[in-house]
């Protein structure tokens, strides 16, 4: 068993006071790298800085481009974004993109032994991993066991008619990795001559970030370039995890081909009018919803076939991502989805600069993978 990731949702607690401790969290994504730099001065996490860089000109593309680059390109596009925000601090932690892993849900027999669990899972997770188990790192995490009483719970109260019986079982939540991402990612840290403290899917990261203390399932949609991630988070905990393969990327390329004109501009168009739609072009906003209505109705089956499965029902949705701060999505969401909808706000979690904080609110959704890096980073550091 690799414990390569440690503690895959460690909880933010109240840092030490006194110290001076300073941590970066590097989300490197398919179409850009994000940089934040937190430190702990006077009991407070105060953000430091924080930096942004397109991959796309690296790899001559537009930026807003899907890229699949080398590490060498990879590395000299991190040096130039920590040299352009001035991070300073080399205690760092990466994300990995969580199409290098596989997320899913172990059921256990209550009889197991806690010392146990660590020889049983590799057996357990070859049903669910496609790949040789020697290609992969595993880690894993047991579901607090209040969690499944409270679904018990539930369930017996919507299927009175069926017998009453306790379900025995442990719920393990396990991640399964691809050991070539991870040598990737260790080849990059190398490169930048870099340390790193460790290496955590980039979901773990964004529901640190994203959430509170929220009891009640949510779902955390995280819109990215190339794909639209779906995190049901309840107690803290992922309960279900699914990928749409359709993101902001997809968005511009649609109309950058429907109204001839150059990726550049039709990214421009995107962020400027969204879903209100262009005066000018009034089909801009019909192409933007043909993608958007697929990915919320995807959605819709996830959230469906959740509420089937454990009778609970999602009680609020959190955009969070760089494609969540589209104008007139959240007034679209509010007639797919029966529940609250929220623009994720990760840069409360930290001290900012007032003449900052209109400018953070308003891109933070962009950063929440890299802020929930740092503060895992920093509370280790602590």
């Amino acid at each position: 068993m690799n414990n390569l990731f440690g503690t895959l949702l460690s909880k933010i607690s109240s840092f030490g006071s006194g110290a001076d401790n300073s941590a970066v969290g590097i989300d490197i994504g398919s179409s850009a790298i994000k940089v934040v730099e937190i430190k702990i001065k006077g009991g407070k996490t105060i953000l430091e800085t924080y930096g942004s860089i397109a991959l796309g000109p690296f790899d001559n593309l537009d930026a807003g481009r899907v890229t699949n680059l080398s590490v060498e390109k990879i590395s000299k596009a991190l040096k130039e974004v920590l040299k352009q925000s001035g991070v300073t601090a080399t205690s760092t932690a990466f994300s990995i993109p969580v199409q290098s892993s596989l997320i899913f849900t172990i059921e256990l027999p209550a009889l197991v032994k806690e010392s146990e669990i660590s020889t049983i899972i590799p057996t357990e997770a070859r049903k669910y991993i496609p790949l040789p188990i020697t290609e992969i790192s595993l880690d894993y995490f047991v579901l607090p066991k209040k969690e499944s009483s409270f679904e018990e719970m539930n369930t017996v109260v919507d299927n009175s008619e069926t017998p009453q019986k306790p379900k025995e079982k442990i719920n393990v939540l396990v991640v399964a990795t691809q050991n070539d991402a991870i040598s990737k990612y260790r080849s990059i840290v190398s490169q930048c001559q870099l340390t790193a403290s460790f290496f955590e899917i980039e979901i773990f990261s964004s529901i640190r970030a994203n959430f509170e203390h929220e009891l009640s399932p949510v779902l955390l949609m995280d819109f990215g370039a190339s794909r639209t991630k779906l995190s049901i988070v309840e107690f803290g905990m992922i309960k279900s995890y699914h990928t749409i393969n359709r993101g902001g990327a997809d968005i511009t390329d649609s109309i950058s081909k429907s109204l001839s004109i150059p990726f550049s501009e039709a990214e421009k168009m995107k962020k400027e009018f969204g879903l209100f739609g262009n005066p000018v072009e009034k089909s801009l906003s019909n192409i933007m919803e043909i993608h958007i209505d697929y990915i919320f109705s995807e959605t819709n089956n996830v959230l469906l076939e959740y509420e089937r499965k454990y009778h609970r029902i999602i009680s609020k949705v959190i955009f969070t991502g760089g494609g969540a701060l589209l104008k007139g999505l959240s007034e679209v969401a509010a007639n797919n989805f029966r529940a609250e909808i929220e623009i994720g706000h990760p840069f409360s979690k930290v001290t900012t600069p007032v003449f900052l904080q209109k400018v953070l609110g308003a891109i933070g959704p962009e950063f929440a993978v890299a802020l929930g890096l740092a503060l895992r980073n920093l509370q280790k550091n602590s």
